[in-house]
């Protein structure tokens, strides 16, 4: 048993190598679960969002295989990993700006549905 085992059960608890075990494993499951890569382009008055399209089984509809997304009307997302976990990315960041505008009258600004959406992913992190 390695003597760094017990350092792999929280976010927040380094080895005594200085290594944050539980990110390791993070970036290996991120990089190993779609294999997609995507690209933004942020011009003066345009945006270019541009990723791979793998289908991952023949009997699936490839028109029906996307990682981009609509939140709101101006407001689209590009996710990369297991599909799943983008589909309930994406819902929870339709819920955030649906409930935005209804408490105050008007559109999430991007920046502050980025906010949010890194501020519930770290709470997650903490748990």
């Amino acid at each position: 048993m390695s003597r760094d085992s017990n350092y792999d059960h929280h976010i927040s608890i380094f080895s005594p190598q200085g290594r944050l075990y539980q990110m390791e494993y993070a970036f290996k499951a991120a990089s190993s679960a779609s294999g997609l890569t995507g690209i933004a382009l942020r011009g003066k008055s345009s945006a270019v969002v541009v990723t791979q399209r793998k289908v991952p089984d023949r009997l699936i509809v490839p028109s029906s295989v996307s990682h981009v997304f609509n939140v709101t009307a101006k407001i689209g997302v590009l996710a990369t990993g297991m599909i799943a976990d983008c589909h309930s990315a994406v819902q929870r960041l339709r819920y955030e700006a649906a409930d935005f505008e209804f408490k105050y009258g008007y559109s999430i600004p991007p920046a502050v549905l980025a906010k949010r959406m890194a501020d519930i992913a770290q709470v997650n992190t903490q748990s």
